[in-house]
């Protein structure tokens, strides 16, 4: 299996990520473009030492980027949603990295 810490990259922390955590204990993480769910399940709860429920995957395309007359584009990236089982207690972003 490949190292957890390098699935999971970091938290995506929006209002949308922030709604979601508190109405339906879904967390969501940037994570490696070449991972599965399976691997982002087992990496989460691997690190974060939690039960997960689900996961939903979502391919996201780099935007387009100009400086001056130079064009150039952002990475693709890949974000996950994670949902914790219930009486799961809620992931602190900044605690177990």
């Amino acid at each position: 299996m490949k190292d957890p810490y390098k699935i999971v990259i970091r938290p995506v922390i929006t209002e949308k990520s922030t709604l979601l955590k508190e109405k339906n204990r879904e967390v969501c993480f940037e994570v490696d473009p070449r991972a599965n769910k399976s691997e982002i399940k087992k990496a989460a709860e691997q690190i974060f030492k939690i039960k997960v429920e689900r996961v939903r995957i979502q391919n996201k395309r780099g935007k387009k980027r100009r400086v001056g007359r130079s064009e150039g584009k952002k990475k693709d990236w890949k974000k996950a949603y994670i949902k914790l089982k219930e009486g799961e207690k809620m992931i602190e972003y900044f605690e177990a990295i």
